[in-house]
């Protein structure tokens, strides 16, 4: 039986997706989480997984970081993105960052059910008001972050999301269970695969994935980082 995957934290549109999977692979598994984190031991659990379906709005997601991040280190699954956003622009630079479709939360069930049809077929499928523009080419920027998150892996990118969303390293290590220790291991390997020399500019390089790309967060400095 195929293993499809959901990443949603709102519990009626997740159960929404999980409906519309079965609708359109009625032998199909479905496994969800409800942030990025729980996402990242799924996929560990299930490496051949036929299908992700991935909000691009959840707790450990900023932006296109998970995706850039799930595309690089498992680029053999499938993924949809879902979200509220209904803009174009959104959508295409969401193909850009190698998802198969987009979905956004309005659209309706039966073309939910024929978007997942349509990547397990090999398409890649928007919905028809977002079709006819040009496609987006990734600004030299955001297209050499993604390869660099990408590069991350998955404790790394944990770390991280929580230094962008304004976490120390003792919140952090206190979070994963680890010692301060290992987090300032991890964030020395953070900061060399991004190119950067501190946990601000860290943060700074993944805003460059944000959805709003002029919303980036202050973030505190740790004395011996």
């Amino acid at each position: 039986m195929p293993d499809v995957l959901i990443a949603d934290d709102h519990p009626l549109f997740r159960d929404a997706l999980e409906r519309a999977v079965v609708a359109a692979i009625p032998e199909a598994q479905v496994h969800s989480a409800d942030s990025v984190p729980n996402l990242l031991e799924l996929i560990e659990r299930y490496p051949d997984a036929e299908l992700l379906l991935l909000d691009l709005h959840m707790p450990g997601a900023r932006g296109y970081s998970a995706l850039a991040h799930i595309r690089g280190q498992y680029p053999g699954l499938p993924t949809i993105v879902v979200s509220g956003h209904e803009e174009a622009q959104v959508a295409r630079r969401a193909l850009a960052h190698g998802a198969s479709a987009y979905i956004p939360k309005s659209t309706s069930g039966d073309d939910i059910i024929t978007a997942i049809r349509s990547v397990l077929d090999g398409d890649v499928w928007l919905p028809h008001r977002l079709m006819g523009g040009n496609d987006v080419a990734l600004k030299p920027d955001e297209a050499d972050v993604a390869v660099r998150i990408a590069s991350l892996t998955p404790q790394q990118f944990r770390v991280l999301t929580m230094i962008a969303e304004g976490l120390l390293n003792k919140q952090i290590a206190y979070d994963l269970g680890v010692s301060e220790a290992t987090v300032k291991a991890h964030m020395t390997a953070i900061m060399r695969k991004l190119g950067v020399n501190n946990r601000t500019q860290v943060a700074l390089a993944a805003g460059h994935l944000a959805v709003d790309q002029t919303a980036i967060p202050s973030v505190p400095e740790d004395s011996d980082i």
